[in-house]
């Protein structure tokens, strides 16, 4: 076990773990965060996306070490600030929530993708949501959203 410190979601941590204990087992077991989704568990899905100092990642594939001195940013974080309100409307008011399950990761892929791009064509979403799978196969209407996302957040990112 070692001492691991990181900022998660605006708030310093310090928690005794493993090491090689997976990011997404931390967050979703011991931290009770449980917006982040195990899918596939091999880095295939986004479903466990969270940012790493400003860059998404598939926490299922991040030792707890490797965050040491980072900050980390959840759905839950991204869900109260206003640029995930405008996330969370925008999906809702596009029909992008389908079953649910993919919805969380697919948030964190457009904060990712609207920090590089805030005012992105529909090839560049598309490309930006690619490491992100929907069950459901609901992309038209996620793309939509994170358009409108764009377009009613102008300004935020």
């Amino acid at each position: 076990m070692s001492l691991v410190s990181f900022t998660l979601n605006g708030e310093p941590v310090s928690v005794e773990a493993d090491p090689l204990l997976r990011l997404l087992d931390l967050l979703r077991e011991d931290l009770g965060l449980t917006g982040v989704k195990e899918g596939c568990g091999e880095g295939e899905c986004g479903a466990c996306s969270v940012l790493k100092d400003g860059k998404i990642v598939n926490s299922c594939l991040i030792p707890v070490a490797t965050v040491a001195g980072c900050e980390i940013v959840t759905p839950e974080g991204l869900r109260d600030t206003d640029r995930g309100k405008c996330i969370v409307e925008a999906f809702a008011e596009s029909g992008a929530v389908q079953c649910g399950f993919c919805t969380p990761g697919m948030m964190m892929a457009t904060e990712s993708l609207l920090r590089k791009n805030p005012d992105p064509s529909e090839a560049e979403v598309r490309e930006g949501l690619s490491g992100n799978l929907c069950r459901c196969t609901g992309y038209d209407m996620i793309v939509r959203g994170v358009l409108l996302a764009a377009k009613k957040g102008r300004g935020l990112w």
